[in-house]
This record gives structure tokens, C-alpha cells and sequence, in this order.
């Protein structure tokens, strides 16, 4: 089992077919038919379901697929930090943030990266603060970028100061004074959230999505009050809601940027982190 063989899988696993898989590879269908028998007696198992319209993955075809992503994702990278580690400042990193990090990166930083060393590239990977720690843990994102709470195990972390939590306040729930809100004022309102701070709160909210840019969102369309880090307002609409501080120390955040503790840095990602400092 080698590269190719794993790249002409994940071609025929997300097309879904044989002939549309060789055209993506920009190949002819007979040789990419073959990659695929000879993988298939190589692990002494079948991956696909050949039918009429196409092919489906088995049970094994499934999991193949999941791996075989992730050891793409690895050898691109790998390759990537090699490369950098030979070039000084050129080349590309891959830097992996969840969504309630919007409001500080991409930043001003970042962009003086790019000013600075027209040879650098950067890949951006999103999701939620498990998949980064996933990312930056495999090696296929050399830094990341999470938000509080977060193990800690194996990385090295610069934190950001501590952040509060903003209410988005449509008018209809408007409550608090002018400026900031308490957490038990919020108990007849319906609330939005993310799955983080929804699993620190005592009361079930209304709706909980999976990316906190969703919550600004879900407040300016009058579903209930958003709580979101104060710096994500920096990159949302927020229409026409109120904006108040909660005053609630238990749901303070900090944003972090992490790197495995294990391995040295590439000077790349060194001077990125250092362009980071502490994400104020």
C-alpha cells in the first residue's frame, strides 16, 4: 500500500465512481481499476460494492477512507515542514483555529506575515476545539489555535488575557442595565450558544449550534440572547441587538495558540507564534 494507492481510493470514495474518479486523477479508467484490485488483494478485503450507477464503500472501505485522509493530510504536511525547515521563511504552514477564535485570527499579525515574507503561505483549517487539538496532536497542523477549556497534555500554550462573554440582545429580550447583564437576569429569556459554553451553563439554551459566528446570527434573527467572547463581535452582524457584558467570572475565556510540546518548530511556524504573542 503506498500514496498513489491512497489517493486514487479517496478519488474513488468521494466520486462515487470508477470513470469520474479517473477524471479528477486526470487518468484513464483501466489503471485506476487496477490500483484499486491491487489494493483490495493487498489487505485481503473488499472496499467497494460495484453496482450499476457507481460504487459504494463497504464496512473496510469506510474505515480505509478515514485513515487514508488523514495520512494524505500527514504527508502533505510533512512535506511542507521539511521544506520550510530547508527554506528559512518560505514555504507554507498549516494553521488549524476553532470558530470562537474569529475575532483575533485572521488579524492584523498575520497579515504582516504576509507583507513581510511574500514566500510564505498559509493553509487556515476551522472546526471545533477537539478537531484542532486533533490537527495540531497528528502533526497535520504544525500550530493551532483554541479557546478555553482544553487539555493541555502534550502542547505547549500561549495564552491569550482572559475574556468575557457578551450578550447579543435582541430587542424583544433586552435585560440588564445599559452596559452589562447578570446571568440570573437571563432566566426567562430563551439563550444561543455554542456546545462550550452550553455545557457550563446551569439552564438548557434554547439553541446550541456548532460554530459560535452562528450564535451573532441566531441573536440578530430574534431567536434568543447570544453568548459569544466579546472579541467575535469584531466579525459579526449583530443587527439591531444590544450588546452587554456578562457579568459571570465561571464563563470567562481565554483564547490560546498551541504547538506539540515534543517537536521543534519549524522557523516559519516560530515566527508565526511569535507574530501571534498572546492573541491580544
Amino acid at each position: 500500500m503506498n500514496l498513489k494507492q491512497l489517493e486514487y481510493f479517496v478519488a474513488i470514495a468521494e466520486e462515487g465512481q470508477i470513470t469520474a474518479a479517473a477524471r479528477r486523477l486526470h487518468i484513464s479508467q483501466p489503471p485506476l481499476s487496477y490500483e484499486l484490485a491491487q489494493l483490495e488483494r493487498e489487505l485481503d478485503t473488499q472496499l467497494v460494492r460495484r453496482g450499476p450507477r457507481g460504487v459504494t464503500l463497504t464496512e473496510a472501505g469506510r474505515l480505509l477512507y478515514e485513515r487514508a485522509c488523514r495520512i494524505l493530510a500527514m504527508a502533505t504536511a510533512t512535506a511542507r515542514e521539511v521544506s520550510s525547515v530547508g527554506k528559512g521563511l518560505t514555504g507554507a504552514l498549516c494553521l488549524a483555529t476553532c470558530g470562537s477564535v474569529a475575532g483575533l485570527v485572521p488579524g492584523a499579525r498575520l497579515a504582516e506575515l504576509a507583507g513581510r515574507y511574500p514566500d510564505v503561505a498559509l493553509e487556515l483549517r476551522e472546526g471545533d476545539v477537539p478537531e484542532v487539538l486533533d490537527l495540531v496532536s497528528s502533526g497535520i497542523a504544525e500550530v493551532g489555535i483554541v479557546r478555553t477549556p482544553f487539555s493541555t497534555q502534550g502542547l505547549r500554550v500561549r495564552y491569550a488575557p482572559s475574556e468575557p462573554l457578551v450578550a447579543v440582545m435582541p430587542p424583544a429580550f433586552e435585560r440588564g442595565d445599559e452596559l452589562a447583564v447578570l446571568l440570573a437576569q437571563l432566566e426567562d429569556v430563551p439563550l444561543t450558544c455554542d456546545a462550550r459554553t452550553a455545557s457550563a451553563l446551569d439552564k438548557t439554551p434554547f439553541c446550541v449550534t456548532d460554530d459560535a459566528r452562528s450564535v451573532c446570527s441566531c441573536a440578530a434573527a430574534g431567536l434568543g440572547v447570544g453568548l459569544v467572547p466579546r472579541s467575535l463581535l469584531a466579525v459579526c452582524d449583530t443587527g439591531p441587538c444590544y450588546i452587554k457584558t456578562l457579568v459571570e467570572k465561571s464563563l470567562e475565556t481565554r483564547a490560546a495558540v498551541i504547538w506539540k510540546a515534543d517537536r521543534a518548530l519549524s522557523p516559519l511556524a516560530e515566527r508565526v507564534v511569535a507574530l501571534l504573542g498572546e492573541l491580544r
